[in-house]
């Protein structure tokens, strides 16, 4: 949804309704988002609470310890926190589309390529702090461009249009939310080396799950100013 962001002081939310489930998120989180990629992707009726996370309820450290989103309550009042966690639950518990290969070597790939890939958002972290301070880029855009180098290999090895094989699976959604980002970072000039996520980027942004999720650049771009400032109410941006 797209209602404000519960803060502090805002009273627990009911319980979950029967034949839904509930997800905890914040509009510009890239986890959340992959939260939400597969319960589109997968049509899973859910609900949408979104949580403040520079000024989170007290009550929300029942449903993720660490304070993150995402977090999944069930309507019987089971909690299940951590993106990844997250994510495999949806993929096991809900008939549909299975975005997990069930051959164990394959399953095995799409994590290490997850893992890779937690590489890539160690340096857009440092690049968001770079930009906010105005800071030179090249020194992170070039560590940039040697991490994605990898992963157009990867790519390349495999022979496929996505990085699970010839459709979209799990380990698309669990890195896509960072590609957005890649937009409105000003680094997205780093993909013109690597032609095969470029392609693979084109091909992401026609999933319908994809589109469903998808947020503005400049929606994005408002939100990062205002939350590196410290802004407590930047997750409310454009509402």
């Amino acid at each position: 949804g797209s209602e404000k962001c519960l803060a502090k002081g805002c009273p627990t939310p009911g319980p979950v309704p029967e034949g839904t489930i509930r997800v905890y998120s914040m509009r510009f989180c890239p986890y959340a988002q992959s939260a939400r990629l597969v319960l589109a992707a997968k049509e899973i009726k859910h609900e949408v609470i979104n949580i403040n996370l520079k000024n989170q309820p007290d009550w929300f450290f029942e449903k993720s310890p660490s304070g993150l989103v995402p977090s999944l309550e069930t309507s019987n009042g089971q909690v299940i926190y951590e993106s990844p966690i997250v994510c495999d639950y949806l993929d096991e518990v809900y008939p549909g589309k299975k975005l997990t290969p069930a051959d164990p070597f394959q399953k095995a790939q799409q994590k290490m390529t997850v893992e890779h890939f937690s590489k890539v958002t160690a340096v857009l972290y440092k690049i968001l702090c770079a930009k906010a301070n105005n800071e030179d880029l090249s020194g992170a855009k070039e560590e940039l461009q040697e991490k994605l180098l990898k992963l157009d290999e990867i790519l390349a090895k495999q022979n496929s249009h996505f990085f699970g094989g010839s459709e979209v699976s799990m380990v698309d959604y669990m890195i896509w939310p960072w590609f957005e980002l890649l937009i409105i970072f000003d680094v997205k000039d780093c993909l013109n080396k690597t032609p095969l996520i470029d392609k693979w980027c084109q091909q992401m942004l026609q999933d319908p799950a994809v589109k469903a999720t998808y947020i503005e650049p400049d929606a994005m771009l408002s939100f990062f100013k205002l939350y590196i400032q410290g802004d407590l109410e930047a997750c409310d941006y454009g509402l």
